[in-house]
């Protein structure tokens, strides 16, 4: 139902403004929550028994992360007086808050969820999930002053390899996207405390990026490695355009993914941090090889291929088009 679908996308938007534009934890808290019950319908919108436990498996963890939010902002309030997002000073509650935030947008070690939601949603909903979903909590940690650089740290290196470990055997689609966003966090989070506007330089670009990589799967309609080795007789122009958006993706350059990993490890040999940065930069190193294995999926080999299957050249959806148009130049060459 459209009024319904409406009122859905409206409160997505209303739960992240809410956040945004809070200065107290407990309407950041609400906004949060808005955000969380909204898209939970927009999962479950198939009946499908995988997206309904995908569903069951997101409420449940976002319920955790808002739950030890809320206590862990009362405890703040409790210790120092006072409920102002900006000015959280105790140890405890901050720590606390950083957690329920990374548990919030699926960093690893507290990763473990992601995948598997991605996996049983369809690819429209993937893609709200993986970009719109970041925002909030990703304002809230930008907000948050002096937490302790080693949890930062430990946070955002555990994710790059876990992101890069991961997807190695995987061969859906989702999975893959999950685990790339799990490294993308990561690289994000390296260089929150350090650089505040390099890490939205980088949550924007993956955004853009991760945008035409959905866009591009979902004209395909394919969901698995598989499905992309045959998708050069549905549209060829496609299959020449995709390993150029994947390998953007993996950081590659001269395309657009190479600029947010340029800028950070630059700002991270700048801090003196030498042995971190050359970690992160071997731990891209892993998601790399599954951008490749994808692209090679696609272009490097002919799939043998009954020609009755063949469907005319030209896509399917035209209201895809435009903006798939778009997304993909930018991916392709914004450095």
């Amino acid at each position: 139902n459209p009024y319904i679908l409406a009122t859905l996308l409206f409160g997505l938007g209303l739960g992240t403004t809410i956040t945004f534009a809070s200065s107290h934890w407990l309407l950041a808290w609400m906004g949060l929550e808005i955000n969380t019950l909204a898209i939970i319908p927009l999962m479950a919108q198939h009946h499908h028994p995988r997206a309904v436990e995908a569903t069951t498996k997101y409420f449940l963890t976002q319920a955790t992360a808002a739950a030890m939010l809320l206590f862990a902002s009362t405890t703040n309030a409790w210790l120092t007086g006072q409920w102002d997002i900006q000015q959280m000073s105790h140890p405890f509650p901050l720590t606390l808050i950083t957690l329920a935030l990374a548990l919030k947008i699926g960093l690893a070690p507290m990763h473990t969820w992601l995948p598997e939601v991605l996996q049983g949603l369809d690819l429209t909903t993937g893609l709200v999930l993986s970009t719109w979903q970041k925002l909030a909590p990703f304002a809230l940690l930008l907000q948050i002053q002096n937490v302790n650089p080693t949890i930062l740290v430990t946070l955002g290196l555990a994710s790059t390899l876990v992101g890069g470990w991961g997807g190695l055997n995987q061969t859906q689609l989702r999975k893959v996207l999950a685990y790339s966003s799990i490294a993308h966090l990561g690289w994000m989070i390296l260089i929150l405390q350090y650089s505040p506007s390099l890490t939205l330089l980088a949550l924007l670009t993956y955004f853009v990026m991760t945008f035409s990589t959905f866009l591009v799967f979902k004209l395909n309609k394919s969901t698995s490695i598989n499905a992309l080795a045959i998708s050069w007789t549905k549209a060829p122009i496609l299959t020449s355009l995709t390993p150029l958006v994947l390998l953007s993706l993996g950081g590659l350059p001269p395309l657009t993914g190479f600029m947010p990993k340029w800028l950070i490890l630059q700002e991270l040999a700048k801090q003196d941090l030498a042995p971190l940065a050359t970690l992160a930069a071997l731990s891209a190193l892993l998601s790399l090889y599954f951008y490749l294995r994808i692209s090679y999926a696609m272009t490097l080999t002919m799939s043998p291929n009954n020609l009755t299957g063949v469907t005319p050249w030209r896509f399917s959806s035209p209201q895809l088009t435009l903006p798939l148009a778009i997304a993909t130049i930018a991916t392709i060459s914004l450095l």
